[in-house]
């Protein structure tokens, strides 16, 4: 029997997580809506909430839930508000969050409330930031959980939850990077006006608890990358405080060598991943879609702290310049073995399997703390 689920969605990159889920889900037979909000539905960022709109077979509803320079307490609150009237009307029978943005907690919040089942796709994640509160928080506030690894399984289940609710399915975007992309590099630098053959990819984020520090931060990477001769396609930050001090210093980059764009099409994103020559910034492309494709990349600060141990990530300061400069003339366009540690990329197959059993739909709403009390 089809069951009504709703998955959550604010940011370009948990919507290429949720994706393949929500497409396996919809050929099982299961009605699906993306609520859609976050930085979707603001124009700076791309207004990506037509990526959403393209899906087929599944609904969406769309929800502003702030405004340029908003505070993460008020983006909170608006979606929590915004969220709970469509629930009160809809009631689905799964709510389906991801990670550790605040519209995640927001729906974990809200399903918590409402007593409606929750699962949080990979909780268990370390990461150093306040987003790994979010991220905790989120595992004590949902019913089940689809964990990226075994070592995010062990954690999760240190916290106290039901071991029958935790289900370790590996990284649902990997379910995508696995296949053919369907579009060449020609279409993607094409479509992009990307002019270079020989590219690396650049994504600094805010890291929120560092908001003082984040512009100079930004100042020094990219610095590094312009004296390095090489060139990037440079992707927008998300829209976490300081993000306006990291657009400052991307709006100074030279265009000849630098190709700033807001976001990308998820399938031009991955075919530009596949063939570029490193990754470097502090997204979470670069500790495990990089990893999995055998691509070398470049973690800078915190945002991504003790995220991933495979063998093609350096480690670095946005203030270390030498081993910057090492890592861009030494790993440049390497390739490595494929790093499995987040899964084979059949994360949505498991996932359709797992809400087909009756015993899923059966694990109480009431939590318990299970383990050593």
């Amino acid at each position: 029997m089809g069951r009504k689920l709703m998955f959550l969605t604010g940011t370009r990159a948990d919507f290429g997580k949720l994706e393949p889920l929500a497409i396996a889900a919809r050929d099982a037979g299961h009605d699906v809506t993306f609520f859609v909000t976050g930085m979707h539905m603001l124009r700076r960022y791309g207004a990506t909430r037509f990526e959403v709109q393209r899906l087929d077979g599944v609904l969406t509803a769309e929800f502003i839930n702030q405004r340029i320079g908003d505070p993460q307490d008020i983006i909170l609150s608006k979606t929590i508000l915004g969220l709970s009237d469509w629930v009160h009307e809809h009631r689905p029978d799964l709510a389906i969050v991801h990670g550790d943005r605040i519209e995640a907690l927001a729906g974990a919040l809200v399903s918590a409330t409402n007593y409606i089942r929750c699962a949080h796709i990979e909780g268990g994640e370390v990461s150093g930031t306040i987003d790994e509160v979010y991220r905790h928080c989120n595992t004590k506030l949902c019913t089940y959980h689809f964990v990226s690894s075994d070592a995010a399984r062990a954690r999760v289940l240190s916290l106290g939850e039901d071991p029958r609710a935790v289900f370790n399915i590996g990284s649902p975007e990997l379910d995508f990077h696995r296949g053919p992309s369907g579009v060449s590099l020609d279409e993607v630098r094409q479509r992009y006006d990307i002019p270079f053959p020989d590219y690396g990819i650049a994504v600094f984020h805010p890291v929120t608890s560092e908001r003082d520090s984040i512009g100079a931060q930004a100042a020094n990477l990219f610095a590094a990358l312009s004296d390095s001769g090489r060139c990037f396609v440079v992707i927008s930050p998300n829209n976490d405080p300081g993000s306006e001090d990291i657009f400052a210093e991307i709006e100074r980059l030279d265009p000849t060598r630098f190709r700033h764009l807001p976001n990308m099409r998820f399938a031009y994103f991955s075919e530009l991943m596949k063939n570029a020559a490193a990754i470097v910034g502090n997204s979470s492309a670069g500790v495990r879609e990089a990893p999995f494709l055998g691509i070398p990349s470049l973690n800078i600060g915190t945002r991504q702290l003790n995220r991933s141990a495979a063998p093609t990530i350096t480690e670095a300061s946005a203030f270390d310049r030498p081993r910057i400069e090492e890592f861009l003339s030494t790993r440049w366009g390497q390739r490595f073995a494929s790093d499995r540690s987040f899964g084979q990329g059949h994360s949505a197959a498991r996932f359709v399997e797992i809400l087909a059993q009756d015993a899923f739909w059966t694990v109480p709403l009431q939590k318990q703390f299970y383990g050593d009390s």
